[in-house]
């Protein structure tokens, strides 16, 4: 691989290079479509999948076709205006309802640390690795609102962590970071449930010096040296809640951790602005999808003493 490659490589995130791998492939070898491709072409692909594809994954698949047109020097069909139509006339006939991850509530946080600290306490040496990675995985990802692919890149080398005062976290780049300048987060240590201290739990543990904070830890509770991988985290949430016996634990997933945050800090009274830079979100349309605005009628029956949701005011 030349340096110029392996720059334009560094450019794209692995993630939005499998997408577009996947989208070429279904046009032009499942689909039957011709590269390069005509806007005909294009816009008749849509009309074919708009029963049975998403207009995100539709999204996704134009994203894909109109990178590999450019990639290879060709005009990019998909930027057509009837391909364009076609697409918004199907977003006007086949609307979708936005499917959102269940937030993590504080108290099942609390339930599922105080699952880990049993295994700690009580479990093999395998299962105390494992709890303690886990509790500080999902710690860190809740106070943080991290998503998974940021608690996947998060290494020993980029944090600074004080016992009883907090930690900063860099993280080298991100989603929403398309400057690739990175950004530093803060973490408070707290009396119950705390980052700060779970991570030094887990980092004395593994004897991590260098490297991935989260990786992967096999039955005889030997430590990779490799990452985790985005997805597994995904994995490792939905599997500590169904043994836990959280409630509809396969409703979790990463963006639990994330909206639990939004929805506990809205419901402290945080104003969306402080919520916007405390997690990083440049607009306020991508807050508000992550908050859950309580239910006007079921704060109206709270005030009449008939049905009381308990609260935890130490953080």
């Amino acid at each position: 691989m030349t340096d110029v490659n392996r720059y334009l490589q560094a450019a794209t995130r692995e993630n939005t290079r499998i997408s577009y791998r996947a989208a070429v492939e279904h046009f032009e070898n499942q689909w039957g479509g011709f590269l390069p491709a005509t806007a005909d072409s294009v816009a008749r692909y849509l009309v074919d999948h708009a029963n049975t594809l998403s207009v995100n994954t539709l999204r996704q698949r134009l994203s894909g076709l109109a990178a590999w047109h450019i990639d290879q020097g060709f005009p990019d069909p998909t930027k057509a205006p009837h391909v364009k139509k076609v697409l918004k006339g199907i977003v006007e006939l086949h609307p979708v309802v936005q499917k959102q991850a269940k937030p993590i509530q504080l108290e099942q946080l609390t339930h599922l640390v105080n699952c880990f600290n049993r295994l700690i306490n009580n479990g093999s040496q395998p299962e105390i690795l494992q709890a303690t990675r886990d509790k500080a995985l999902l710690l860190i990802g809740f106070w943080r609102a991290f998503r998974s692919d940021e608690l996947a890149r998060l290494c020993v080398e980029h944090i600074q962590a004080d016992a009883g005062k907090g930690m900063e976290i860099f993280v080298p780049r991100s989603k929403g970071d398309h400057s690739r300048l990175g950004r530093r987060y803060k973490a408070p240590a707290l009396k119950r449930l705390c980052p700060v201290e779970a991570y030094l739990d887990w980092v004395s543990a593994a004897q991590l010096k260098s490297g991935p904070v989260f990786r992967s830890i096999n039955r005889w509770g030997h430590l990779s040296d490799e990452a985790l991988h985005p997805a597994s985290i995904i994995g490792i949430i939905k599997r500590c809640s169904a043994r836990a016996e959280v409630e509809e634990a396969h409703l979790l997933s990463s963006h639990s951790l994330r909206r639990g945050f939004a929805t506990w800090a809205n419901s402290q009274g945080w104003d969306t602005k402080s919520l916007m830079e405390y997690v990083g979100w440049k607009e306020v349309k991508s807050a508000m999808r992550y908050i859950d605005v309580a239910d006007p009628f079921s704060e109206q029956l709270r005030s009449d003493g008939r049905s009381r949701i308990p609260r935890s005011n130490d953080h």
